[in-house]
């Protein structure tokens, strides 16, 4: 396999997650005789650091070009002033769009292990195995018109999908769920939100076409409840873009840490992948971050972008390994224990690849 890999180690922690996935992608490399070509570029804060926007030429077009994208994170506080279009989130919006990527997968899964780092009572935490399926292009996060009044007394944001907006990223949850344990779950708030009316008449209409998935849906505030007392009776999760942020983000308390979280951005080009978790720039520098997340991240590049099962399956199996012999690093840490450092976590993996 020869591929070209574009990093963005980004803000905060980003840099320190994107070395990890580096230590272990070269681990791979070598054991499978692979030839991958990375390069890296500003994004986000890093960016505007250096005199640039927040997403600069050069890296939106190696990006487009590439094979697939490995994002760390982005976020600085010290840039929360600028006027919206110079804003880093709207950076990283405009990557999402330009690349056309409108199917965020973020798998969430109770390793062994970690049980003590999980609040929830072992036999609700344990066979969680659950993939959310969040659309990426539409909703609350793009649609227009949007603003804040010029007298600052009143806001606006307009939650707008199509039908064919829905359908298509309908279509990436079933055949996920197809290859997994067939089960669909499809999240709206179709008792109040025309949006959700739309988006449940067009989902029921696709089921006839995977009959071996059972669909079922439900309210995202049941749904919510549902998730944190029985996260394990879940397969593939589908939902709209706020939703799916949202509940990717309890997914990952109920599996001990934001910081295990991975995700893939797929759609018609070159895939983005990104941990889940934030900068969080208080503990930049410090070796301190949870690289589960951004390493995750390579194995789904691995399984989706490069079609490399078994590189992606060797990948999530070291993670597992290390978990299993103690490695915890300071957000899976209990009180009075010694932390993993990140870049010792990223070595541990890449032994047992």
């Amino acid at each position: 396999m020869q591929r070209e890999l574009v990093l963005l180690p980004g803000d905060g922690i980003g840099p320190e997650v994107i070395a990890a996935a580096r230590v272990v992608l070269d681990a791979v490399a070598r054991k499978f005789g692979h030839s991958i070509t990375t390069h890296e570029f500003a994004i986000g804060g890093a960016a505007l650091r250096a005199g640039k926007p927040v997403l600069p030429d050069d890296t939106l077009s190696a990006c487009r070009s590439a094979d697939a994208v490995l994002l760390g994170a982005v976020g600085d506080p010290a840039f929360d002033h600028l006027p919206r279009p110079e804003k880093i989130e709207t950076g990283l919006l405009k990557l999402r769009a330009s690349l056309g990527v409108y199917a965020n997968l973020r798998p969430a899964r109770a390793w062994d292990g970690l049980e003590d780092a999980t609040p929830f009572k072992p036999e609700r935490f344990k066979g969680t195995d659950l993939l959310i399926v969040r659309e990426l292009l539409g909703g609350l996060y793009f649609g227009e018109p949007r603003g804040i009044a010029d007298d600052g007394s009143s806001a606006l944001n307009t939650m707008r999908y199509t039908e064919a907006e829905i359908a298509r990223v309908a279509r990436v949850a079933f055949r996920l769920a197809q290859a997994r344990r067939g089960r669909l779950t499809s999240v709206d708030k179709a008792n109040v939100l025309e949006t959700s009316v739309l988006w449940r008449r067009v989902v029921s209409a696709l089921a006839p076409e995977f009959p071996d998935v059972t669909l079922e849906h439900q309210l995202v505030d049941s749904f919510a409840m549902s998730l944190a007392l029985t996260p394990n009776r879940f397969d593939v999760v589908l939902t709209e873009n706020l939703f799916g942020d949202i509940l990717s983000d309890e997914a990952g308390a109920v599996c001990g840490s934001l910081g295990l979280l991975p995700s893939a951005s797929l759609g018609d080009g070159p895939a983005l992948y990104e941990p889940v978790h934030g900068s969080a720039p208080t503990i930049a520098g410090k070796d301190l971050a949870n690289p589960v997340g951004a390493i995750g991240s390579l194995a789904m590049c691995f399984r989706h972008s490069w079609q490399a099962e078994e590189e992606a399956s060797a990948i999530e199996a070291a993670i597992a390994k290390a978990l299993v012999e103690g490695y915890r690093t300071a957000d899976l840490t209990p009180a009075g224990a010694t932390p993993t450092p990140c870049s010792t976590f990223a070595r541990a993996v890449a032994d047992r690849v």
